[in-house]
């Protein structure tokens, strides 16, 4: 589609002829917000099948930007991994206040990949669910991309995911159609943490230009994300983040447990120069997300763990996010209008079919009602209609006060909890002391402990010392007494051994 086309198309969508939505869908939740408009989870009123509902003011600055998100919608949606549009709706307001648009798109009721993240054992996805999102995506962008569209807003609030783990890409509030001549985007739109250092740089210089391959960057950034739990840098105010991304080297993952093929694959998206980029198609067949094995196993581990993830989940609790924030749904009137722009594709499942009969009865009841009168029955319907709207709003009250009550309890609980987490310090403190006061006096009895033993020891020592000596001096006086006798002993013997033999040897001469 050229750039002319498109004007056309846009220049061909009439905001104020769409049909109004009451009595066809009913607002069940908030679960956040779009780029232009809050997100409801909404249901058909007919078949109670649920959809995703992007409710958006219609205000004569952002009525382009809004026609120009239905014709992306409208003309792209129609791939497995990009979220399906299924028509769109107009609430009238009184004179004075702006229309609410309602966009119907398909709804993914496992919640976003940063949920996903939030809520997996360590903040982290394992690395063959990151390759199979990884590839889903790409696969998503090359449809994009194909047709010369940036979708300029890749994160993992806006990859979606099915109960059936299904990977939606979402939010095409800030996509923007490329001129085939040119092939260049040159305006500042993204999410900071995982905007492209080339699309920072247009706010910076008015000359500087990007093109498709800045969706690739963000997507390195989300395998990042679903890596270690939160984008680099998402620690630091957005605007500092802003200033560092173009200057920094490219960020790399921390952990040393990934494979190389996964590092390659982050390695070759995150190239700051956009000019020696990947494409889309050469990322599919990287050897991460082409080698990606057994993906029917996967796909059956992955769901299991959404299964596991929505029965622990709070009843209370959004169902996902778009961006995180979560309001009080608006007031809505009750004017009705004409046909909706629902998209005719074949293939499309129940709801899109009932949309499509629910318009040709209106159109069929319109014409027999033009050409037989029918006052009563245009009475019946209006008692019903009115009746329907009064249903809503009572259920939308009721919803309401559900939400003010959740709101105060989670208050209270918090409350209890902060008040218990100081009694609890408090408590530490004071047994810190008293803990501190034990061991200084156990620290000084062991001292003088230590001091008795070295003295009880020296004083052993010094006894021991006095009887080695004792016992030294009686050995060396003993055995020398014994000695002098025993040779005083002999010396009496020989004497008179001596006087003996001269007294026989004189008798023996006489």
């Amino acid at each position: 589609m050229s750039r002319e086309n498109t004007t056309r198309s846009l220049d061909s969508i009439d905001l104020a002829a769409l049909r109004d939505p009451a009595g066809i869908f009913e607002l069940v939740e908030v679960v956040g917000n779009g780029t232009y408009g809050q997100v409801y989870k909404g249901r058909h009123v007919k078949t109670g099948q649920l959809a995703a509902i992007k409710v958006m003011e219609v205000t004569e600055e952002e009525e382009e930007e809004i026609k120009l998100e239905i014709n992306m919608l409208k003309s792209y949606s129609h791939h497995r991994n990009i979220a399906t549009y299924y028509g769109a709706f107009i609430k009238k307001s009184p004179a004075g206040q702006d229309h609410q648009l309602w966009l119907v798109m398909e709804y993914c009721g496992a919640g976003s990949v940063t949920d996903l993240v939030k809520k997996t054992k360590g903040n982290c996805l394992k690395e063959d669910w990151i390759a199979y999102i990884c590839r889903e995506v790409l696969r998503g962008l090359s449809h994009l991309h194909s047709h010369h569209v940036i979708h300029r807003d890749i994160k993992g609030q806006n990859v979606l995911l099915t109960e059936n783990a299904e990977v939606k890409l979402v939010d095409f509030g800030v996509s923007a159609q490329l001129d085939k001549t040119i092939g260049r985007r040159n305006t500042f739109i993204g999410t900071p943490y995982w905007m492209a250092p080339e699309v920072i740089a247009c706010d910076e210089n008015p000359d500087a230009a990007y093109d498709y391959r800045s969706d690739l960057w963000s997507l390195g950034i989300t395998a990042l994300e679903m890596a270690e739990g939160a984008p680099p840098l998402c620690d630091m105010h957005p605007m500092r983040a802003l200033f560092l991304i173009p200057r920094n080297p490219p960020p790399k993952l921390k952990s040393k447990k990934w494979s190389k093929r996964f590092l390659s694959f982050t390695d070759s998206c995150l190239v700051k120069n956009h000019l020696h980029r990947p494409n889309t198609d050469t990322l599919l067949r990287h050897a991460f997300i082409r080698d990606l094995a057994n993906e029917r196993q996967v796909r059956i581990m992955l769901k299991d763990h959404l299964d596991r993830t929505r029965k622990k989940k709070e009843k209370e609790g959004p169902e996902y996010e778009y961006s995180g924030s979560d309001e009080d749904d608006e007031e809505v009137t009750e004017e009705e209008g004409e046909p909706s722009s629902i998209v005719n594709v074949p293939g499309e499942w129940t709801l899109r079919r009932e949309f499509l009969r629910l318009q040709t009865e209106d159109r069929d009841g319109g014409r027999e009602g033009g050409q037989g009168g029918g006052g009563g029955q245009r009475q019946q319907a209006l008692q019903q209609h009115r009746q329907q709207l009064a249903e809503q709003e009572r259920y939308k009250q009721q919803l309401l006060a559900d939400r003010q009550k959740r709101i105060q309890q989670q208050h209270e609980q918090r409350q209890k909890l902060e008040d218990q987490q100081r009694r609890q310090l408090a408590d530490c403190a004071f047994q810190w002391a008293e803990l501190q006061e034990v061991l200084l006096g156990e620290e000084s009895d062991l001292q003088d402990n230590r001091i008795l033993l070295e003295e009880r020891n020296r004083r052993s020592d010094r006894r021991q010392e006095q009887a080695d000596r004792q016992r030294s001096a009686d050995v060396s006086v003993r055995p020398l007494d014994s000695t002098a006798e025993q040779i005083l002993r002999n010396l009496g013997v020989l004497k008179a051994a001596e006087h003996t033999i001269f007294i026989y040897n004189l008798k023996q001469f006489l």
